[in-house]
């Protein structure tokens, strides 16, 4: 991983915007650290939408239509259930500022959440980012099971028919692995990445309201 700069001041939504176009993002050490690193991975975690894998157990859970799946309905909440220790995670990344800028970058219309609602309880979910073709995953968060894993089949399935490029997953995973998630080199990140930001795509393309099987059969699944 390339070394962490600090960031001391204050950026901006669209200082945001132009380091994602460059290949580098946000994070913090803890939800109580005031300051930001700016992150460049030597080896980036990316997941091929043409072989994206649904596991067969999660795909009959998928079709089941266990949760309600909504879209930017409750960023801030996503961001928030993102940034509470989780069962496998005892410390988080997201502090304030992050909050605040991701809550801009919506408010712009360059971050989205993909959303599991349980009844009126919202159970899991992910955020990201959005710069041309390219879809940035931030983070994710499940309080019931599958929820998380359910949210990132219709992100993927919605950036399939948008004609997205490029789901960049920040690390790769043993999580993430099991979905189809491969390492790439910093070059050949790089390379994707010009290309996926030049590129047009629609996150609207589909409904909000999709179901699994739709979800399933716009990825070949």
């Amino acid at each position: 991983m390339a070394e962490p700069q600090d960031v001391l001041f204050e950026i901006t939504p669209h200082v945001l915007l132009k380091a994602y176009a460059c290949g580098i993002f946000p994070m913090a050490e803890s939800a109580d650290d005031p300051g930001l690193y700016w992150i460049e991975p030597e080896r980036r975690g990316v997941l091929p939408l043409d072989s994206f894998h649904v596991p067969r157990r999660l795909k009959r859970t998928v079709r089941q239509d266990r949760y309600r799946i909504r879209v930017d309905t409750a960023f801030a909440d996503v961001v928030d259930g993102c940034a509470k220790p989780g069962e496998n995670r005892r410390r988080t990344w997201i502090n304030g500022r992050i909050r605040r800028l991701y809550t801009e970058l919506f408010s712009m219309g360059h971050a989205h959440s993909i959303e599991a609602w349980d009844g009126d309880k919202l159970v899991g979910g992910l955020y990201g980012v959005r710069l041309g073709g390219a879809f940035f995953g931030e983070s994710m968060f499940t309080t019931a099971r599958d929820a998380s894993k359910i949210a990132l089949v219709h992100l993927v399935a919605r950036m399939k028919a948008g004609d997205f490029v490029l789901l960049d997953a920040q690390f790769l995973t043993d999580h993430l692995a099991t979905f189809g998630a491969v390492e790439v080199s910093r070059r050949v990140y790089q390379g994707q990445l010009e290309s996926a930001i030049r590129h047009s795509a629609d996150f609207y393309a589909l409904p909000t309201d999709v179901s699994g099987a739709d979800a399933l059969s716009i990825l070949d699944l």
